[in-house]
């Protein structure tokens, strides 16, 4: 027989046959080596990496490198390209180099023999890689995984699969059952009456008759190419010698069997009319003795393919027992010309030598129909894929990985507790969580966030009790087995791929466990959907009966039935993620770990962590109660971050009809793993990560892809449900989260396209008005004529027109002007609209995708990443704020009036701390300059200053601001957000740096005008000074030769120093003590003779009374009727007219704002420098009436009465009284020549001893100086650490250390521990005063308890050495400065002095009278100065105590003083509704004022009209509410309050039901107080509802914690 092969003609090439095994495995290495897989037999390629975003999958090649084969095959098949097998291998420039021999000589003639003969050896050089050898190499160096994707992408492009491998190296055989593990097959056959039945089934479990396909020997004909001609005529199921890029050399498909599966379409053009499996033996079957035995026990039919018979064939016995078999036999000869004979029953002949093709091919279907026939009468074997495990000598890849056994061993014994259970009720049993729990929840808590009418605290309470209750119950259900068993094999401690193992078998068997059922409840529904939709047709035409009307009512009913049935009986992995993440939620409500679980729930967030790391999708948003379980998704979200670190993702939505091809068109792109089948539709949104490579990070900016998929708008399960609000809500979702939407549309009728539109433009619209601005494309599936460019213009004009006429729809339910739908969002027609060619190339189920589909779907990943490269992400922290601030403003209805952008709040307040440096910056550096110039003015070295100077000396720190600035704006993580507030934040800080030069320059002049006013009483105390000084010399003098008797000495003293005492009493007159109060009084009494005698007795604090409705009258034009003034007339009679809430609102502030200018006034009189005058009290009360009549002229309808006036002067003077006695004290402490001039006698007498004893004059102008130097170095100390205080508390000190809501949270925590209710009433009413009297216990405090560590040692001693330093530096080098010049000691005292001008006031001007003339020895007077000054230095610092630290210093150098010049210059206007104080750190500042928390409207006096009842409302419920509200005598509606005008418009108050514990503690915890206060009660209406007075004090902090 082995004459007569053939082997010119085969795919083999005859040395192949007889080479021994040594070559063979040779040609195997190479192989591996020139697709650079050396290496990859051992450490596998996996899913995860072929999977990730990569510069080449970006790519789309028809030929390429061939070291680039292998990634290139790979991005192919991953996108279901069928072309995978068709990739041309570019040749390398040697290669074309050589094989174009120098072909242009110049000879006309040649030898064609001799020619055409040189390059056959050559060529046969340079095979190209065989297709196949692709395919299997990378399939034998895949992990498990990246095996089963590519045999399930490969069965997607109907390829045939491998299912025998032998093992390239050690020819092994293997069966890769795992890799057919999720694959389905569909197709649709006749029952017996006829009728076509649609059946999908697992490839591993159908059974169905398995046809055979061997080669004997070598054949002329493809034995392959016949097998596709009986599957697919149009399609190369099997790869064959006649395929594109099939060479010679093929080395890895010996021996392998493939499997391919004929489905029929229930179409008289099928060529089987069962499901038929074809196996095919690839190589000689004679070689392959295992292969064939196990096909020949398996299969129903075989088909032989042999040259011709020829007994002496070493095959020949294998053929002669194939025929001997029962089993069918069909034998096909390449050297027969006959067509087919049938030699007995099931044995057939065919001869294959010069005939037809599809004569052959027809023949051949007709006897393999007949055998079948045959087999299946005969009930011969059938065939299923499983079974082939159980022959001996094959490996199994399911049994030979021993994860992969483990965790189908266990997802087994999960599957068992599910058996003989009814599918529709096995959710309520064993995951009863999310079942009517869950959804009583979710309809409750909508109903909360949704009130109807004006719903009271109380209701709202009993809401969110309700809420606790079903937790409650929730957390009481008992945990099912099931449950259990999966929670603790997830939490095993072993790696993540044998979880991923355990939980793919989970899967797989649960779809097994319930495909059957699933799909004869689709074939309920479809049958029963078809007769309601005839129904509906008839009544179209023609008029129901109605017996007919009732069975339409009655289909319709089972109808739903139906669809309820299959959705409770679709049970998958998503389920038991969504049970987790109710357990998990149920267990934080009620904070206690589950019974039965055997791992603290808090570790439950990481096991859906660790699934989402590994691929599988986590819902976002359950599609079956259309809620998100927030709680769950924010804590998977932290664990993720944990994992991962904070990552930056870039998030892609895609919404679509239902069934419109979306998932799939993921799956292809991305290899995600969204349920792709009709059977289990998507339900809700899901999100899914896809990793970047590192490569490609550095490109895009983020580090992970995040897509968001969507259960289909208008779903099938959903019909009949409030759909429409449903739509809404899921796009308004996935729109606002993505950063790109993909908006998938399927067909181009219009009709289908409008519902869709309407909801993406809706949902777009919203985020344009809420300031979020994401990007979206189309995407046209399913668009016939995909190459007709003009029809695509016209198409994509059609779908901008329609996308406008649903933009001025939408903007109508929104309320918002657009026009065009460029007016909501950037879009550009060419190239955000894509049309993708139809999905299958011809008739499914045979069918293949369509390459150009694929085409399409790589053109729209890059096109996606090209969009998504401009884009910075979103960091995983900010998603999670963002997906909670979304559902919470959807749970709310109104979302655009509810949404609060979380991240923006955050980043904003994250600037303004930020701007709280840089403003204590330039004030710090400020005050520095402002002390040097202060100094030298009083030193009168400088004359005047000017702006132009300050700007100068701020210089400096003003650049390291600005860089500042740059770089937070230009570098921080949020620099997207950031760059909205860049140009205002700039100005604002240019506008405080002019500020703060214009005040510090009026400040300075001021100190000029004052110093020339001082000049005489600095002067007569100089004058005093230096005559004490003089008069003691002349005296030591004459008591010189008594110079060691010490008593006589301070005898001789004390007596001269009463004598001039007296002279100085009686030549000047001396500084009296201060009583502001009276001369109040007086003035007052003398302005407002009339005023009641008792008033001033009675006089209350204006800043504590609870109304100002005593001090009012009605104006006479008010213009208020009759009716109005009736309703008052209850009050007493003294009360002239009952104030509104705004009226009260807004005399509070203009009380509190006198007050605040009235501070600012008492310090610019500068007593402590200037004295005390009786006129300051005039300008006082001046100023005050001023404001008074402005405010009273104003559009107000009331007058003050006198006592008003009275009663804000006395009340703002009370306040000022000790600023008044204090300042005052300090300046006579300083400028009463008795009290001065007393302090000193121990300077004067230490002087005098020196005289006494002979010292010479330099020795004792040493001693001089440094008595003089001791009040300035005080004085400056003093200073100095005052501003080193202030700015180590703005540092490190915890309440001041941040911005101003960081300082309100530690004021009202220390008001909740002291728990005095009139320190309360002083912040509520009076914040800005609290607030300063806040910052002054802090300092007070710090100074207290640093003192010791801090204050003392690192300030004031820190200062004092620097200024002794300082000192004697400045000495010495007077010293040589006289020496150079010759000078005098004229001349070394104004050196000196000049030196310290700008550290110390110390002048020439102290010394004038004190005689020097005879001080010539410098170098003394240094040393003099070196031995006195440290023990000046140490009598200062002995004195240094936290007692006369505030005294030594003027009101405005104080570190408290400063500190609330830094924190109070921001916004204080208050909320309305209940006197909250808006947060933002800026006067004036542009936008609404907001606070983070709003509090209970009752703490600012609101009450039920015609009612004794507090409000015990909360701002952010009562905007929900229907409830009104009265302002300026109207009605207005509080879910609208902005309409009120006024300061109601200038508020932005968002709906929100999680108060704040700490308010309702506080109203709980006073009160009656509040009652007596308000002389209303909580009662009625407003009646404190009993789940406030369960928050503890310590709740009340804590939750301060949380929320600040």
């Amino acid at each position: 027989m082995g004459e007569n092969m053939n082997f010119g003609t085969t795919g083999v090439s005859p040395g192949q046959e007889l080479q021994p095994e040594k070559t063979r495995r040779g040609k195997r290495e190479h192989l591996f080596q020139r697709l650079h897989l050396e290496g990859k037999l051992q450490n596998k390629l996996n899913r995860e990496d072929v999977l990730q975003i990569t510069a080449d999958s970006l790519q789309s090649h028809e030929s390429c490198a061939e070291e680039e084969l292998v990634q290139t095959f790979l991005q192919k098949l991953l996108l279901m390209n069928y072309r995978a097998r068709y990739i041309k291998t570019k040749e390398t420039k040697k290669q074309e180099h050589t094989q174009q021999k120098d072909n242009d000589s110049s000879d006309d003639e040649g030898d064609i023999f001799k020619e055409m003969s040189l390059y056959y050896e050559e060529s046969s050089r340079s095979d190209p890689v065989h297709p196949m050898d692709v395919q299997m190499a990378v399939f034998h160096c895949a992990d498990i995984f990246l095996k089963q994707l590519m045999v399930t992408k490969l069965s997607q492009c109907q390829y045939a699969l491998p299912l025998l491998v032998p093992d390239p190296f050690t020819q092994h055989i293997e069966f890769p059952l795992w890799t057919f593990r999720q694959i389905n097959k569909s197709w649709k056959t006749f029952d017996d009456k006829g009728k076509i039945i649609s059946k999908v089934q697992s490839v591993c479990k159908a059974e169905t008759p398995m046809v055979c396909f061997f080669r004997f020997g070598s054949v002329s004909s493809s034995k392959s190419q016949l097998m596709n001609s009986l599957i697919n005529e149009k399609h190369n199921t099997f790869f064959h010698r006649n395929c594109p890029g099939s060479s010679r050399t093929r080395v890895l498909m010996d021996g392998v069997v493939e499997i391919a599966w004929y489905c029929p379409s229930g179409k008289n053009t099928d060529t089987f009319t069962d499901c038929v499996a074809f196996c095919n033996l690839h190589g000689d079957a004679g070689d392959h003795e295992k292969q064939l035995q196990i096909l020949m026990e398996m299969s129903s039919v075989n088909v032989v393919i042999l040259p011709q018979l020829d007994r002496d064939d070493k095959s020949a016995t294998q053929i002669q027992n194939l025929y001997k078999q029962k089993k069918p036999l069909i034998c096909l000869f390449t050297q027969d010309k006959s067509s087919v004979i049938q030699t007995k029953k099931g044995k057939y002949k065919i001869g294959l030598m010069e005939r037809n093709q599809s004569d052959v091919s027809e023949e051949l279907r007709r006897a393999i129909n007949d055998c079948l026939s045959i087999s299946s009468s005969e009930s011969s074997s059938i065939f299923r894929l499983e079974d082939v495990s159980k022959h001996s000598d094959i490996r199994v890849d399911e049994d030979d990985d021993e994860d992969c056994r483990r965790g189908k061993e266990a997802a087994q014994q999960m599957v068992r507790l599910l058996e003989n259970k009814d599918l529709t009720k096995i959710k309520e049993s064993f995951l009863p969580c999310q079942g009517k729990l869950w959804h009583q929840w979710c309809q409750k808590n909508k109903e909360l966030h949704r009130p109807q009418g004006s719903e009271l605290e109380m209701e709202i309470s009993r809401k969110q009790e309700a809420l606790k209750n079903v937790r409650k119950q929730q957390h009481e259900s008992a945990l099912s087995d099931f449950m259990k068993y999966f929670i603790n094999k997830m939490n095993e401690k072993y790696a993540a791929n044998k979880k991923r193992k355990f939980l793919k078998w989970l899967g797989i068997l649960m779809d097994e466990h319930t495909s059957t059922e699933l799909s004869d409840l689709h074939h309920k529904y479809d049958d029963k959907w078809s007769t309601v939709l005839q129904l509906k047709e008839k009544n179209k035409s023609e008029q129901l009966k109605t017996e007919q009307i009732e069975q339409h009512k009655a289909d319709q009913t089972e109808l739903e039935r139906i669809s309820e049935e299959l959705q409770a009986a679709t049970f998958g992995l998503e389920h038991i993620l969504r049970e987790i993440g109710q357990i998990y939620e149920s267990c934080s409500s009620v904070k206690k770990n589950k019974e039965g679980l055997q791992f603290h729930f808090s570790s439950l967030p990481s096991l859906a962590a660790e699934m989402m790391i590994s691929g599988f999708p986590l819902e976002l948003m359950d599609g079956d109660a259309a809620h998100v379980p927030l709680i769950w998704v924010k804590a998977v979200l932290d664990e993720l971050i944990k994992k991962l670190g904070d990552q930056s993702v870039f998030v892609l939505s895609v919404l679509g009809v239902q069934s419109s091809g979306k998932s799939t068109m993921l799956n292809a792109m991305f290899g995600l793993q969204f349920a792709v089948s009709a059977g289990r539709c998507t339900r809700g949104a899901f999100m899914q990560l896809v990793r970047v490579s590192e490569e490609m990070k550095a490109q895009l900016k983020f580090d992970y892809i995040l897509v968001v998929d969507t259960e289909g708008l208008r779903a099938l399960e959903l019909a009949g449900r409030s759909t429409r609000l449903h739509d809404n809500e899921l796009a308004t979702f996935v729109v606002g989260l993505g950063q790109l939407t993909l908006i998938n549309i399927f067909g181009e009728n219009p009709s289908e396209m409008q519902d869709t539109l309407q909801i993406v433009v809706q949902a777009f619209l919203r985020m344009k008005k809420v300031r979020l601005n994401p990007s979206c494309m189309f995407v046209h599936q399913n668009v016939s004529d995909i190459t007709a460019g003009e029809k695509n213009m016209e198409g994509r004009r059609r779908l901008l027109e329609k996308l406008d006429e649903m933009t001025k729809l939408a903007a109508k339910d929104e309320v918002c002007d657009a026009e065009s739908f460029s007016d909501v969002i950037e879009f550009n027609v060419q190239n955000d609209v894509k049309y993708f060619a139809q999905l299958w190339e011809g008739s499914p189920p045979m069918a293949p995708p369509n390459p150009n589909y694929c085409e399409n779907i790589q053109e729209l990943k890059k096109t996606i990443l090209k969009h998504a490269s401009t884009s910075d992400g979103m960091m995983l922290t900010h998603l999670k704020d963002r997906i909670q601030d979304l559902w919470e403003a959807l749970l709310n209805e109104r979302f655009v009036f509810s949404f609060r952008n979380s991240l923006e709040i955050s980043t904003y307040r994250k600037l303004e701390t930020e701007y709280s440096k840089w403003t204590w910056s330039l004030r710090s550096a400020m005050l520095e300059i402002e002390n040097k110039l202060h100094n030298k003015i009083e030193n009168e070295t400088i004359k005047e200053v000017d702006e132009a100077h300050l700007q100068r000396e701020l210089k400096e720190k003003s650049e390291e601001v600005k860089k500042s600035m740059s770089d937070f704006f230009e570098k921080d993580k949020d620099k997207e957000i950031l760059i909205q507030w860049k140009t205002s934040f700039e100005i604002k800080i240019k506008d405080l740096q002019e500020n703060i030069v214009r005040e510090t320059k009026r400040k300075l002049n001021e100190i000029l005008q004052q110093r020339d006013l001082k000049k005489k009483i600095d002067a007569q105390k100089t004058h005093h000074e230096n005559t004490l000084f003089e008069k003691s010399k002349t005296l030591a003098l004459k008591l010189k030769d008594k110079a060691n008797d010490e008593e006589t000495l301070k005898k001789e003293f004390d007596c001269f120093w009463e004598q001039h005492v007296k002279k100085i009493i009686r030549d000047t007159d001396p500084i009296k003590d201060i009583d502001i109060l009276r001369d109040v009084q007086i003035l007052l009494s003398d302005i407002n003779e009339s005023a009641p005698v008792d008033h001033w007795r009675e006089n209350g604090d204006i800043f504590c009374v609870s109304s100002y409705s005593d001090y009012v009258q009605l104006k006479k034009s008010s213009g208020v009727t009759g009716p109005v003034i009736n309703l008052y007339r209850g009050a007493k009679e003294k009360l002239g007219y009952a104030l509104s809430k705004e009226d009260e609102t807004q005399i509070r502030t203009l009380v509190s704002e006198t007050a605040h200018e009235t501070d600012k006034m008492i310090l610019s009189f500068k007593i402590s420098k200037m004295g005390y005058n009786k006129s300051y009290i005039q300008q006082l009360t001046d100023y005050i009436k001023s404001k008074l009549t402005e405010h009273q002229n104003g559009p107000v309808k009331y007058l003050f009465k006198k006592e008003f006036s009275i009663d804000l002067v006395l009340s703002i003077c009370k306040r000022a009284n000790k600023t008044f006695t204090d300042q005052h004290k300090l300046f006579r402490e300083s400028n009463d020549p008795v009290l001065y001039v007393e302090r000193k006698r121990g300077e004067y007498f230490s002087v005098f001893q020196k005289y006494c004893k002979g010292s010479t004059s330099a020795a004792v102008f040493g001693e001089i100086i440094c008595q003089k130097l001791k009040d300035p170095i005080e004085q400056s100390v003093y200073k100095n650490t005052a501003r080193d205080l202030a700015d180590e508390m703005s540092k490190n000190c915890e309440s001041l250390n941040g911005n101003r809501s960081k300082l309100e949270k530690h004021i009202l925590k220390t008001l909740a521990e002291e728990e005095n209710f009139n320190k309360y009433m002083n912040y509520i009413k009076n914040p800005r005063d609290h607030f300063k009297s806040f910052i002054r216990d802090e300092v007070s405090q710090y100074i207290t308890d640093k003192f010791s560590v801090s204050v003392r040692p690192k300030m004031m001693m820190k200062n004092i050495k620097l200024l002794q330093q300082k000192i004697m530096k400045a000495a010495h080098e007077s010293t040589e400065h006289v020496q150079v010049n010759s000078g005098d000691v004229d001349l070394w005292l104004k050196c000196f002095t000049q030196k310290l001008s700008d550290v110390l006031i110390f002048s020439v001007k102290d010394f004038s009278g004190v005689s020097r003339d005879d001080v010539d020895d410098f170098k003394l007077l240094e040393d003099v100065m070196t031995e006195e000054l440290p023990s000046i230095i140490s009598d200062i610092s002995s004195k240094f105590s936290t007692q006369t630290f505030p005294v030594k210093l003027d009101c405005k150098d104080r570190p408290d003083e400063i500190l609330i010049g830094h924190f109070c210059q921001c916004c204080w206007v208050q909320c309305p509704f209940c006197a909250a104080i808006c947060t933002n750190t800026i006067e004036d500042h542009t936008g609404d004022h907001s606070v983070p928390f709003h509090r209970v409207d009752g703490l600012k006096g609101w009450h039920y009209e015609g009612t004794q009842d507090l409000s015990a409302d909360f701002c952010t419920t009562l905007v929900t509410s229907g409830k009104i509200f009265k302002s300026s005598g109207q009605w207005f509606p509080c879910n609208n309050y902005r309409t009120a005008g006024g300061v109601y418009a200038k508020w932005s108050i968002t709906p929100d039901v999680s108060q704040l514990p700490y308010w309702k503690w506080f109203v709980c915890r006073f009160q009656e107080d509040l009652e007596k206060h308000y002389d209303k009660k909580f009662q009625g209406s407003g009646q404190i509802p009993d789940e406030w007075k369960k928050h503890s004090k310590q709740d009340a902090i804590e939750s301060l914690n949380k929320y600040f």
